[in-house]
């Protein structure tokens, strides 16, 4: 079943066109990179399938329905939840806190304690650094673990999809494996739908699934992660040459 479909989507800032006619879909369970070389419009197609930023042409429907333009907030609610880049915690709050925060109810909500109490649970098994260190300032924590507490945060909504920019940004390589084992966990687990922006494909080549290649706005390659990662293709539509 597909999940994500995006049809001839473009994002303009002014006069500068980030990303020009991408079209892809994906399917419920599935694990997609994104990779390209800076500039090539992986943030800012990211963004737009999350409705930070409006697509200036092209459509974008999420489980079935469109979102093309739609508030961030109410594409969230379709079990839409994205990890944008640069971590982004609240630093003079606790982990808790934090967390609490990514729920998105409201203490007015009927059973919201119940709700909260049930997904606080469940990201704590999964990221047990996090309850042993719950009550203390998230500003505090390390990289990595600032990393899967943003993750977890996402995950307090119960989404479908997860769509997460550059997760390795700045973390050690035994770190990032970490990271991924967290995630390649929560896929399985929970069936969750992995969106996943990297700069480099090497780490798509270890994870696997399926990878997309941007540059200069536009998707150039499609296909299997391992295939593409390890292919002269790759290298020649990445560094822009052609090979004779």
């Amino acid at each position: 079943m597909s999940i994500l479909a995006v049809s001839d989507i473009a994002v303009r800032y002014g006069r500068l066109t980030a990303v020009r006619g991408a079209s892809f879909s994906m399917q419920e369970g599935e694990i997609l990179f994104i990779t390209g070389p800076n500039g090539a419009g992986k943030s800012s197609l990211m963004r737009a399938i999350a409705g930070v930023t409006p697509p200036a042409a092209g459509r974008i429907d999420f489980t079935g329905q469109e979102t093309t333009g739609r508030a961030p907030e109410d594409i969230a609610r379709l079990g839409f939840s994205m990890v944008p880049e640069g971590r982004d915690v609240f630093g003079s709050l606790t982990i808790e806190e934090n967390l609490l925060v990514g729920t998105g109810m409201h203490a007015r909500e009927r059973g919201w304690r119940t709700r909260a109490a049930s997904e606080l649970e469940a990201v704590y098994d999964t990221f047990p650094i996090l309850k042993e260190r719950r009550n203390g300032q998230a500003g505090l924590l390390s990289g990595g673990q600032q990393q899967m507490l943003v993750i977890a945060r996402a995950l307090m909504t119960n989404p479908r999809l997860i769509a997460i920019d550059e997760p390795s940004l700045g973390l050690a390589p035994n770190i990032t494996d970490q990271v991924y084992e967290r995630l390649i966990d929560l896929q399985t687990q929970r069936r969750l739908t992995l969106l996943i922006v990297e700069q480099s494909s090497t780490r798509a080549v270890m994870v696997g699934g399926r990878m997309i290649l941007m540059r200069g706005g536009e998707i150039v390659l499609d296909g299997d992660a391992r295939t593409l990662g390890n292919s002269e293709a790759m290298q020649a539509a990445y560094f822009g040459y052609e090979d004779h």
